[in-house]
């Protein structure tokens, strides 16, 4: 009887779904959609669900991921975009897989990344008669061609420069440089503030940790005269960080983060412009003394370090009673960074 179904009864699929899996499986044949080991789309691909889900939660939680233990925190922010990449593999391997399971849960970490950081693919608002162009750069103090990079940061016509990393033969050149287009500069150790506009009121801002022991200049405070009044701008550079066995060292760079918030805090003047290489990104919990205070680009990723291959934007361009309109990179200059250009709208 068995032999006449398999000839060409109907009953077939009938007996063969009716059939224990393993049988099915040594005879080469099972249901469609049902994969060698005998699980649906719906079934397969559990694991793949479960990494997606866990994916959303750091893109959503991540300010739950404790700080107490090499900073870890502090290091998963820094990088916090990328998460992004394991949300593309994972799509890749769920349709290779055809794991419904799979595709479905990967809608959860789409769109928390897109609730992050969708906004900053959109265009800025249009130029206005209000707005203030400023350029930020690590210069790096081993940069072997200034007058170029001065050039090169001109071209962008900004009406605001600011430059770290500062060294006396350096300065020199940048001084001689810019000295047509920008009439007007100030600098404090290693960082320096070139503008269109008069400044006044130039004076060392001190956000040394107390743990450094050695002279360490790296805070600007100046007032500059716009056409629409008067702005405090400030331009900094707070010490670097390091990626260890242990973790990240960050330790400095937060108290210095916070010796500059406690000074924007104090300060009298409204409107604030914060530009300099923070050595972090603005989702990083280590800069919530500024995050907390002032205004981030609202559009615009520019990766910025390292220039090879930029990962990560540390060149900050923040304000208070301002708006970041847009923040970009511009072209490689003799430094380890990119130069980043931002467009600021007062009032």
């Amino acid at each position: 009887m068995v032999e006449q179904v398999r000839a060409g009864s109907s009953a077939t699929s009938t007996v063969e779904a009716a059939a224990p899996w393993g049988a099915r499986r040594r005879a080469g044949r099972w249901a469609p959609g049902e994969d060698a080991r005998g699980r649906s789309t719906w079934r397969r691909g559990r694991v793949l669900a479960a990494i997606a889900v866990l994916t959303a939660g750091l893109l959503a939680f991540h300010r739950a991921v404790p700080n107490s233990v090499g900073r870890l925190g502090s290091l998963l922010e820094a990088f916090l975009p990328w998460l992004g990449l394991v949300v593309v593999v994972l799509l890749g391997v769920a349709l290779l897989r055809r794991s419904a399971a799979a595709l479905v849960a990967l809608l959860l970490p789409v769109a928390v990344w897109m609730y992050l950081f969708g906004g900053l693919f959109l265009s800025g608002a249009e130029p206005g008669a209000h707005d203030l162009v400023v350029v930020q750069h690590n210069v790096s103090d081993e940069n072997t061609d200034p007058a170029g990079t001065a050039r090169a940061l001109a071209d962008a016509e900004p009406d605001l420069i600011a430059l770290e990393e500062l060294v006396p033969p350096a300065l020199l050149v940048y001084e001689k440089t810019f000295a047509s287009d920008y009439p007007y500069h100030a600098v404090r150790g290693t960082v320096g503030l070139w503008s269109k506009h008069p400044l006044t009121d130039a004076r060392l801002l001190d956000i040394k940790p107390p743990g450094i022991a050695e002279a360490w200049s790296r805070g600007l405070r100046t007032v500059v005269h716009t056409p629409h009044g008067e702005i405090a701008a400030y331009v900094t550079h707070l010490p670097s960080v390091r990626v260890r066995a242990s973790g990240l060292a960050s330790s400095w760079r937060d108290e210095s983060a916070g010796l500059l918030g406690k000074a924007i805090a104090a300060e009298k003047l409204k409107a604030v412009i914060l530009l300099g290489d923070l050595n972090s990104t603005v989702d990083d919990r280590g800069l919530a003394p500024l995050t907390s205070r002032m205004n981030v680009a609202e559009r615009g990723f520019a990766f910025s370090f390292p220039a090879a291959l930029p990962l990560a934007r540390i060149d900050q361009v923040m304000a208070r009673s301002a708006t970041v309109d847009h923040i970009r990179t511009l072209p490689a200059t003799g430094s380890d960074h990119l130069p980043v250009a931002a467009r600021i709208t007062l009032g």
